[in-house]
């Protein structure tokens, strides 16, 4: 017996390696805690410092890991590059988000800090583990942080009315994926979906069962991922919730979620030959039908951040056909992943910018903008084709590489479906086109009422937005400068 406990403290002893970065955020949310507590005069600023360098740090305990992947605390975490460059890139966009709130809400934000931190460590949870105790944990803690964040800033009631939609729609969200994971571990006896007394356990147990347990446990991921039909509370929360919250909504949650749904697809996918069948059939089915009401709903929005929310939408549909087009292939995942979070960010750093001048987010307030905001608005436009998937951009690489990948599904499997979702995905990529040029379009060539804007100050957000688009155009003209590291 004492040998046993022996060989268990060793193990957890040796697991804290592997959970460095946690722990290091796990410790700046103590300070932050104490900061926003005590420090009174300077509270916010304080806690913005103290959460920069605790980001800083864990993404230097995160690049450590490279040299050092493995697994630990009883297989509940799964220490390898994926999980290490997406926590990476998640740690950024995190800093990214914190410098946004900062700038944007620079009073009474201490509380907003400590919170993002829980998010974070969510976040990195949903990334390194095929546990699904874990996993449950990891989506509350990123839910009921985002609730928070959302409605922290309510100053209005159309603000106070998406932070409640949010927390009701989600907590019921959250109670029938617990339902499905109850089921799950009750056919199963195991919690890890990726061990072999699970995949066993799934084998021989009732389909319908299993059917019915899947499609509760998707309905939590449909939340995290605003997939059709679980997409309602999307709109309404990017447009009433403060911009930066937003740009955080739809990248990061959407990231780590993604890339948990491309562990648990490989998983089954490839051990369970009639749930293979039923998880791609299902994933091939809300690939399109996502697509198609994402981007045929953003045609009739006249508000940029409603616009971006079905936009959104409609990316989650083509995320879910990369996640069916590269199972196996992460890198190139990730690669999308990255540059559709990159998109996010810059669009809606813009939109805020010129939300802060014009006192409005509605494409008509647009109007004649780009002759007071050239640079601005040209950058602009160079996201809208990105976000297309237009060259030569970050954006038309990723796409370019999923769409010959599922053409080469197709002509191996002959599946009039995968067939039908990549037909879907060219005609919604051409569709997307009419409404991403709208930006342009009211900014360039319709006159507007003469405003007051002159020669707008350049702040450290909008120097960041100019940087990483920057970053969109070097990466899709060397996109092997990433996909080299991420190999």
């Amino acid at each position: 017996m004492n040998s046993n406990i022996t060989e268990i403290i060793d193990h957890v002893v040796t697991s804290i390696t592997f959970f460095r970065p946690e722990v290091c955020l796990i410790i700046t949310f103590i300070i932050c805690i104490f900061a926003s507590l005590f420090v009174r005069k300077k509270q916010s600023f304080s806690a913005f410092i103290i959460t920069i360098v605790g980001f800083l740090f864990s993404s230097v305990f995160l690049i450590q890991q490279l040299a050092n992947t493995g697994t630990g605390f009883f297989n509940m975490i799964h220490i390898d590059n994926l999980a290490i460059y997406s926590r990476l890139v998640i740690a950024i966009g995190a800093i990214i988000t914190a410098i946004f709130i900062q700038q944007r809400q620079p009073r009474n934000n201490g509380d907003v800090h400590t919170v993002l931190i829980a998010a974070t460590i969510g976040m990195f949870l949903l990334t390194m583990t095929t546990h699904w105790l874990v996993i449950f944990i990891g989506i509350e803690m990123v839910s009921i942080a985002s609730y928070i964040l959302v409605g922290y800033f309510s100053t209005d009631k159309k603000q106070s009315e998406a932070a409640m939609k949010y927390a009701l729609f989600g907590s019921v969200c959250a109670a029938i994926m617990l339902y499905g994971l109850s089921l799950i571990y009750g056919l199963t006896g195991n919690l890890d979906f990726s061990s072999l007394d699970h995949i066993k356990g799934l084998m021989t147990a009732p389909d319908a069962i299993v059917s019915i347990a899947t499609l509760f446990i998707f309905v939590g991921f449909g939340f995290k991922l605003g997939f059709v039909p679980l997409h309602i509370w999307t709109p309404d929360v990017y447009q009433g919730a403060p911009t930066a919250i937003t740009a955080f909504l739809s990248t990061l949650p959407k990231m780590a979620a993604f890339i948990l749904l491309a562990r648990l697809y490989q998983a089954w996918s490839d051990t369970l030959f009639y749930f293979s069948e039923l998880v791609t059939s299902f994933i091939i089915v809300l690939a399109i039908i996502t697509m198609l009401v994402g981007n045929l709903a953003a045609l009739r929005q006249t508000d940029a951040k409603r616009l971006m929310a079905y936009s959104s939408i409609g990316h989650t549909g083509f995320l879910l056909m990369a996640i069916f087009a590269y199972k196996q292939s992460f890198e190139y995942l990730l690669f999308y992943l990255i540059a559709y979070t990159i998109m996010n960010f810059i669009a809606f750093i813009f939109i805020d910018y010129i939300e802060k001048y014009t006192k409005s987010s509605s494409l008509l307030s647009y109007s004649g903008l780009g002759k007071q905001m050239p640079l601005l608005f040209t950058l602009f436009t160079f996201v809208a084709i990105s976000l297309i998937g237009l060259p030569p951009t970050m954006g038309f690489v990723g796409k370019l590489m999923v769409f010959t990948s599922v053409f080469d599904i197709y002509q191996e499997s002959n599946n009039t479906f995968v067939l039908l979702m990549l037909i879907i995905g060219a005609l919604t990529s051409v569709i997307s086109l009419f409404f991403y040029f709208r930006l342009p379009l009211y900014a360039f060539l319709k006159e507007g009422k003469p405003t007051e804007i002159h020669n707008p100050p350049i702040d450290l957000l909008t120097i960041i937005a100019i940087f990483l688009t920057l970053l969109l155009l070097l990466l899709g003209l060397f996109p092997n400068l990433l996909l080299d590291i991420l190999r």
